[in-house]
């Protein structure tokens, strides 16, 4: 955790370092108080070391005083649900992924419904779910992953940063893909599951890239192959389950910013126009490009109905793999 907590750090502070010369205060609607934006995983995970990237050269921007909330726990939707009752003042956003969304079709139970209790502000990237080892069982590719299964067949589990999720979901299809069940373990983000996969405690695990890359690099992790139909940008050298020869295994993940719902529709578009403009700098698409996420942004309109699209498109991959909600 130390090691994790101290690369977030040296990211966040280089972000800000050079990004700040660059930018100068903007006028802006936002409101003139402290802002918070949610995040649902663990400091030092992914998903907290880009909300926090994005943060800083936004709080240059704004000129407003910006934090990182950490709302830890079930998968994300802790988070969500906090937005979902936060002020309609447009104090209160989140930086969500298409994992946490997802749980909207395999939990029921899920303390919110993201398409009725939060609205969309815009994209922010599109990215790989990552399937990887611990470095600990010596294994380099897939093919030897199945070789070292066959013969510890009671070792067949994977660690989730997101139980009911397509960082769990995409773990079964490559059990299925390879004739081979795998069984999830669940984890409350990345960083516990790292800890645990760098010692050996579990010796699988599914996330996304942008989860396990830097980790990877380091060798703490082993990634053997991403969700995509085409190598990642940042990881050319890591294969795709396409091609590996596995078409099922196509399946594209994003993160978004979303705003609680019946917030008025100019405070949604103050935030969209800031976040547009900050996820636009040259040197912020480098730095989550580098992290595995594909920078894309959109109207809150159009990411409704990609949203609604994908949705429709994993029921199907739930029934396919015969998952049933819980």
């Amino acid at each position: 955790m130390t090691c994790l907590m101290t690369r977030r750090a040296s990211l966040v502070l280089g972000a800000a370092a050079i990004l700040a010369p660059r930018l100068s205060h903007a006028q802006t609607t936002l409101p003139d108080k402290t802002l918070r934006i949610l995040v649902g995983f663990p400091a030092g995970g992914g998903t907290d070391v880009m909300a926090r990237l994005i943060a800083e050269p936004l709080k240059q921007r704004t000129g407003r005083n910006i934090i990182i909330e950490n709302k830890v726990g079930a998968s994300g939707t802790i988070a969500g649900a906090t937005l979902k009752s936060s002020p309609l003042d447009g104090t209160t956003i989140c930086y969500m992924p298409s994992a946490t969304v997802s749980q909207k079709l395999s939990m029921l139970s899920i303390p919110f419904d993201p398409q009725t209790d939060i609205t969309p502000i815009t994209l922010a990237g599109t990215l790989q779910t990552a399937f990887c080892v611990s470095p600990k069982i010596g294994v380099n590719t897939l093919a030897e992953y199945v070789d070292w299964l066959k013969k510890n067949p009671t070792r067949n589990s994977f660690g989730t940063t997101a139980m009911g999720s397509f960082t769990h979901f995409f773990g079964l299809m490559t059990g299925q893909a390879i004739g081979i069940p795998l069984e999830a373990v669940a984890y409350r983000g990345a960083a516990p599951l790292v800890t645990d996969l760098q010692g050996g405690h579990v010796t699988a695990g599914c996330g996304s890239i942008t989860d396990f890359i830097e980790q990877h690099r380091s060798g703490v992790v082993k990634i053997l192959l991403t969700s995509g139909s085409k190598p990642n940008a940042v990881a050319p050298d890591i294969p795709t389950g396409m091609s590996l020869g596995y078409p099922s295994l196509n399946v594209v993940g994003w993160y978004a910013f979303f705003a609680p719902a019946n917030t008025p529709a100019d405070l949604v578009e103050a935030w969209g126009r800031e976040l547009r403009a900050v996820l636009a700098l040259p040197e912020m698409e480098k730095r989550l490009v580098e992290l595995g996420l594909e920078v894309e942004t959109s109207t809150p309109a159009q990411f409704s109905e990609r949203m609604a699209n994908d949705l429709r498109q994993w029921k199907e991959i739930m029934d396919r793999i015969g998952y049933k909600p819980t």
